[in-house]
């Protein structure tokens, strides 16, 4: 049977929904027993990676993360994803204290993106978390790549804050501007670094440069990781 994967996740919740739905159309099957079985905490009390990681003073995740994951565990599950960017700035925490792999979003990212476009700076559409912990950057640097991101951290988190609370459609002008600055400071690839743009990243209009998406990246190594048993 195919291995249990066990998702972290909740940050958000419409984004671990939007992993989930990937996975299930990812997955070849013609019968319920061809899916890959998923255990599931969309823990929405997870503390606020952007309190913590940018305003400097929100309550440290870190516990609640790697309890999320050793619950997964002990429920069954072999394999553990986690659909957030940002709270990969914990992922030696989380992994280091489970004893079943742990799929690095960030890492098999950088890999998806060097593989298809292997030259020029990488842009970055993500929490401007991920631009303060450097998480991409060092991926990519340990792949010889730079990395670009927008100016302006504060229109790229409204437009987080905007998906989080219903409202894409104020979102979607501040990512297609956005996408057009990495294209100007020379990228011809963006990650979409940031599970809440997941949700809106097929709507971009003519975005003028490739994107990749990081969500799209993780949903392809669970199926690859969920083999028979």
């Amino acid at each position: 049977m195919r291995r249990v994967i066990g998702l972290i996740g909740g940050m958000g919740p419409e984004a671990t929904i939007l992993m989930m739905s990937r996975l299930l159309a990812a997955t070849p099957a013609r019968d319920d027993a061809d899916h890959i079985p998923l255990l599931v905490d969309s823990n929405t009390r997870v503390p606020s990676r952007i309190a913590h990681l940018i305003e400097g003073g929100g309550e440290d995740p870190t516990p609640v993360l790697v309890a999320m994951a050793q619950k997964l565990v002990a429920g069954g599950a072999g394999v553990l994803a986690m659909p957030c960017n940002t709270a990969h700035s914990y992922y030696p925490a989380i992994a280091g204290a489970v004893s079943v792999p742990v799929l690095n979003m960030v890492e098999l990212t950088a890999g998806a993106v060097n593989g298809q476009h292997p030259a020029g700076p990488v842009g970055i559409l993500a929490s401007p978390a991920v631009e303060i912990t450097g998480i991409f950057a060092r991926a990519f640097a340990d792949l010889g790549r730079e990395v670009i991101y927008p100016a302006d951290r504060g229109r790229i988190l409204s437009a987080i804050r905007a998906i989080k609370g219903g409202q894409a459609d104020r979102a979607l002008p501040i990512l297609n501007e956005a996408a057009a600055e990495l294209a100007d400071g020379g990228a011809r690839v963006a990650v979409i670094g940031c599970s809440e743009f997941s949700i809106v990243a097929p709507r971009l209009t003519d975005p003028p440069l490739a994107l990749i998406d990081s969500l799209d990246v993780l949903v392809a190594a669970c199926v690859a990781s969920a083999t028979w048993q």
